[in-house]
């Protein structure tokens, strides 16, 4: 069953959006798609808006803390992103400027990394639209539902509570947001309501096949053949707990010359096997500028009644869905397994 909105929190964020001058709209580190379709989406539906509205509302920005993958530059207005890493000095002045925030698919500001910090130094209002759970308590109106399948479906339906309707633009980045947050439909995935959300946005005309083939098939040769050294050489299996297990190194990643997203969806692929339930996939980082350790990303994916996000949460300190969660690492990848190893029997059911 689908929740309803709360309608003061409607009432609220409206006021918000149709007297605020200047708007960012904020997403997360390493940003997915479900966080380019809710953030897009929201930046052409704010402008659609403005438009019919002859409303007072001066610029719009995106503001994506890092970039995001080559597979995702064609959505609509991917040009007009401000990637905080390569215009720092720019987005200091356009957060700072701001008389509203808007948070898309993350749940606290650290979530952003140094941009959530520029974020909480202005007071001006904020909304929340995410559904991840635990969300803190830092936005003036929050919509949180973790029970739906991504930020892009929750966003769809906070734009079904007002008056500016959705066209296609708008409806390629929702779609693209709910159908690569639910692995093309393979977890979180089995409330109606969302094919019923499908069914609207192809009637506005998404040609959902284009979107597939935009995502899935313009990968480089160089992220195929690491897909196969991963699957290949890296992965672990661990039967008495039905999981796999892969890690790949920065030193590994550079061999077959890592571009963000070439990773996309490895974690999910040791799934297909027989009897693995659980899938986790480490990848190091480099440390950051004036740190010394490297950050290690990891992915958990599980099927069934098997949830992975309380382990990412209590263990990384991440978390996500109950069968698709993340988290981070700040050491070496070897302690990052070894931490792993050791809290595995406690979280990951034998069966």
């Amino acid at each position: 069953m689908t929740p309803k909105l709360d309608q003061s929190n409607i009432s609220k964020a409206e006021q918000f959006l149709t007297s605020a001058n200047r708007i960012v709209i904020f997403t997360h580190m390493a940003p997915d798609g479900d966080a380019m379709g809710s953030s897009l989406a929201m930046f052409l539906w704010i402008q659609k808006r403005i438009n019919e509205h002859s409303l007072k509302t001066q610029n719009v920005h995106v503001i994506t803390p890092n970039a995001f993958p080559a597979f995702l530059a064609w959505m609509p207005a991917a040009e007009q992103i401000l990637i905080y890493e390569n215009n720092a000095e720019k987005a200091d002045a356009v957060i700072a400027e701001a008389d509203l925030h808007i948070c898309l698919d993350f749940n606290e500001p650290k979530r952003i990394g140094v941009v959530g910090d520029k974020l909480l130094q202005n007071p001006c209002p904020k909304i929340l639209i995410d559904h991840h759970l635990n969300p803190a308590d830092f936005a003036t109106v929050t919509f949180s539902h973790p029970e739906l399948s991504s930020t892009c479906e929750l966003t769809y339906r906070f734009f079904n509570h007002l008056d500016t309707k959705i066209d296609l633009n708008i409806a390629t980045c929702l779609y693209t947001g709910l159908m690569t947050d639910t692995g093309n439909f393979a977890f979180n995935s089995n409330n109606p309501d969302i094919y019923e959300m499908i069914a609207e946005l192809v009637r506005i005309g998404i040609d959902k096949d284009a979107i597939y083939n935009a995502v899935f098939n313009q990968y480089s040769a160089d992220r195929v053949r690491l897909m196969g050294y991963a699957l290949y050489k890296k992965m672990q299996l661990f039967p008495e707990f039905h999981l796999a297990l892969i890690t790949l190194s920065d030193k590994e990643l550079q061999q077959f010359n890592y571009k963000i997203g070439d990773t996309e969806g490895l974690v999910n692929m040791p799934l297909q096997i027989s009897d693995v339930y659980y899938s986790v996939f480490m990848r190091e980082q480099p440390p950051k500028p004036g740190t010394l350790h490297p950050v290690i990303k990891l992915s958990f994916r599980s099927q069934g009644d098997r949830p992975v996000n309380i382990f990412a949460n209590e263990i990384f300190g991440g978390g996500g869905h109950k069968n698709a969660s993340g988290g981070d690492f700040y050491g070496s990848l070897g302690q990052a397994v070894r931490r792993f190893l050791k809290a595995m029997p406690k979280y990951l059911l034998k069966e």
